[in-house]
């Protein structure tokens, strides 16, 4: 006797091919019925013989597309409704929106073929996608995924391209930016006025010579725009980076093909795997010693052992690369701390003066999404931006939390909604440093509300009331709550990894205001109880100048070594940092200190990292956030194993306050280290020893507080070398070690962390 099986299917299946597969494998097995997309998911409603609908669940549940997760799948048998066939219904877009949306992917293997074979009519289509990849979260504006609710509304498909779209044997069925060159988007070359130059095929010529020329082109791609220009043209590179004020902060770069990416860098089998995976992001890879001279400028990343590499992803890169067959330069096409250009139009105005030519196209980006950057330590991924391929992917948490947004911290910015168990955490959306930058985020704030019809009970923020998306929050009607910046950065790993309390959290980064006044970033908090206790940090030190140290490591320098000598370190005749300053700044210095003018005081280890470098001549001013700490990382050599001395004392110490937290002090061995520079020590030496001693602090701590997981956030351990040292130090002592792997250590995880200490906390 036939039966009938109703379910709905929730998880990222819209947008990846679910539909098809579900209409192909219920032809196969003789069942009738139906399938749609909903605002929830995929709804299925099948009948037929009782071994087949069994057969029907299993394989639903295991031979699903790749690109496709089910996150749950509810289902009842009931009566058969005697259908007839089995059909795809149209989409339903009622109800809740409780459906994920898939991030954009990179050109599968099937669509390349076709993309270089003369005899396809998609032949050297830049636009060429199928359900297996292509835009998805860029072109989205509304659930439940179809093409009315893209960017690609406005083109429709021709008898061919419908043709495939309706049928089920066709890889392109129910492909929702399915298009060729005759219904389809199309490229177009501009010049500085926005006169078009060349359609279609001859743009994609031009530019090649544009950028054999040393040009600098504006290339619309899927989330928005880049700059691209030869990256062996050190000429080139010069005038982009005088353009765009870009002093010596790396530009990314983008391969022809995997093995020209192995002509400039060692690449291993897990680095090889990202770069080739659907997600596609920039991949920090190690420059090769023996790379061929000139192939890859110095301009691209100055005094960089390392290159950010990736691959063309969308078939207007693999077309562009393929012609050139040169790596170029693919840095965001903006100006200085704004968000990338999505419009052409807007392109033309923002990225005045910076590009020599704009090749676009006309199909409408929704929103902008920068590439994705990881790099890969002993096999393990730490997630340094999350926007293309990742977002807006959500985190599951083992409890649900009520409807949440948060609105992260003022840098590396992202945004999350909380729907039930899951947390939707948005595309990077940059530093809120200007007013474009604030707009953009604002705007991205409110599409993700509507694109999820998300209704917030309550908005969650940083304690620190000055950063604008603080502000932001204040000016909403929603009930308010704030979540201290570095319980924040423990709140997101604990979330990411699902740790049960009690355990230690350990966050180091540049800054965050303390509970106390002053800046903190060298915390250690003990979780239990809904409580996030601070039970450590480093010993504070002052900041002459207050943000200015953090572009100005010497300054950090001086302040830490104030903190030990007083006024006497202005007597100081050897003393790099203090040489770099004019008498006049010195004697102002001396007065800022003396009377604590604008001189916060820190914990930071950030800032640490700075003083450090300072001292031994590596970097005494940023041209790029963390450059300092980088570079002290980069010189480090990673045989050695001495350490200096660090003192952990209780707080009674100093303060005189019993239950206050125990003090790191580094004293000792910013004295130590001193000395060995002035000895003559090798800076290589002195900085191994420096990363390995930051490790032992942390296991003295951990061995203090007897908590056998420890929880590591914060953007100092974008350190690959601090990360490993710590991991390796505190395993070998028995501790369980928990990192980021899919949210960024940074900044970028904030949001994150804003929802889940404030749920576990109890505040929301």
């Amino acid at each position: 006797m036939k039966q009938r099986v109703h379910g709905v299917i929730r998880g990222a299946v819209q947008g990846v091919g679910f539909r098809p597969f579900v209409y192909r494998l219920a032809r196969e097995l003789q069942l009738t019925g139906w399938v749609n997309n909903s605002s929830q998911g995929v709804f299925v409603d099948a009948e037929g013989e009782p071994v087949a609908l069994v057969s029907f669940l299993h394989r639903l549940r295991h031979e699903h597309p790749p690109r496709a997760f089910i996150q749950s799948f509810e289902y009842a048998f009931l009566d058969p409704t005697g259908a007839a066939d089995f059909v795809i219904r149209p989409s339903d877009p009622s109800g809740e929106k409780t459906a994920l949306v898939m991030p954009d992917s990179a050109l599968c293997d099937d669509c390349r073929d076709e993309l270089f074979d003369p005899y396809n009519r998609r032949y050297r289509y830049p636009f060429i996608n199928c359900t297996n990849c292509g835009p998805r979260f860029s072109i989205i504006t509304a659930l439940p995924y179809d093409r009315p609710h893209t960017t690609m509304r406005g083109f429709t498909m021709c008898r061919a391209c419908q043709q495939e779209y309706e049928d089920p044997a066709d890889r392109r069925f129910h492909a929702q930016p399915n298009a060729c060159p005759v219904c389809g988007p199309r490229i177009a070359l501009w010049d500085a006025e926005g006169r078009s130059i060349g359609a279609d095929d001859e743009a994609l010529v031009l530019t090649v010579a544009a950028l054999q020329e040393g040009k600098i082109v504006a290339v619309k791609g899927i989330g928005g725009f880049h700059l691209v220009a030869a990256a062996s043209n050190d000429d080139a590179l010069s005038r982009l980076r005088e353009r765009k004020h870009r002093e010596e902060k790396p530009f990314a770069l983008m391969f022809p093909s995997l093995q020209a990416v192995r002509t400039a860098c060692s690449v291993d089998e897990h680095e090889e795997q990202i770069l080739t995976s659907p997600e596609a992001p920039i991949v920090l890879l190690r420059r090769r010693v023996t790379a061929i001279p000139g192939f890859i400028a110095e301009g691209v990343a100055p005094h960089n052992p390392y290159l950010g590499a990736m691959l063309p992803y969308a078939p207007l890169h693999h077309l562009l690369l393929h012609d050139f067959g040169e790596p170029v330069v693919a840095t965001s096409g903006n100006r200085s701390d704004e968000p990338i250009c999505t419009d052409e139009h807007e392109a033309l105005h923002r990225l005045s003066g910076i590009a020599d030519l704009f090749l676009v196209h006309n199909r409408p980006i929704a929103r902008h999404i920068d590439d994705s950057i990881v790099r890969v330590t002993d096999g393990r991924i730490t997630m340094l931006r999350r926007a293309r391929g990742y977002a807006p992917l959500p985190l599951h948490l083992p409890y649900a939390v009520p409807d949440v947004l948060a609105v992260g911290a003022h840098l590396k910015n992202t945004i999350a909604l909380s729907r039930g168990q899951d947390i939707l955490v948005s595309q990077h959306l940059g530093d809120l440093e200007t007013r474009e930058a604030y707009d953009a985020f604002r705007a991205e704030t409110k599409e993700m509300q509507t694109l999820f019809d998300a209704h917030p009970l309550t908005v969650v923020s940083d304690s620190h009331p000055d950063y604008l998306s603080s502000a932001y929050a204040r000016s909403r009607p929603e009930k308010q709550v704030h979540v201290q910046h570095h319980i924040a950065h423990v709140g997101a790993c604990m979330a990411e990894n699902e740790i049960e309390p009690p355990f230690l959290g350990v966050a180091w980064d540049g800054t965050g205001l303390g509970t106390d006044g002053t800046i903190w970033g060298g915390e250690f908090f003990v979780v239990r109880e809904k409580r996030f206790d601070r039970v450590a940090h480093l010993r504070t030190f002052s900041l002459p100048g207050g943000d200015q140290a953090a572009r100005e490591p010497r300054r950090s320098a001086i302040g830490l070594f104030y903190a030990i000598a007083g006024k006497a370190v202005f007597d100081w005749q050897n003393f790099l940092p203090l040489q770099t300053f004019t008498d006049t700044e010195r004697a102002t210095l001396r007065q800022m200190l003396t009377h604590k003018f604008n001189t916060p005081a820190t914990s930071s280890a950030g800032r640490l990292f700075d003083a450090v470098s300072a001292v031994l001549g590596i970097r005494q001013r940023n041209t790029f956030e963390g450059q300092a700490a980088m570079e002290l990382e980069w010189i480090a050599d990673e045989t050695g194993t001495d350490v200096y001395p660090v003192v952990l004392t209780p707080s009674t110490a100093r303060s005189g306050d019993r239950n206050g937290p125990h003090v790191a002090d580094w004293e000792p061995m910013v004295c130590a280290i001193l000395e060995d520079q002035q000895a003559g020590l090798s800076t290589h030496i002195i900085a191994s020893r420096f990363h390995r001693t930051l490790a032992t602090t942390i296991l003295s701590v951990a061995q203090h507080m007897e908590l056998e997981r420890v929880a590591l956030s914060g953007g100092c351990f974008q350190n690959a070398l601090l990360t490993r040292l710590t991991i390796e130090t505190l395993s070998a002592a028995g501790f369980r070690v928990y990192v980021h792997q899919r949210i960024p250590p940074n900044d970028g995880g904030i949001a994150l962390g804003q929802i889940a200490a404030a749920a576990y906390m109890g505040m929301l």
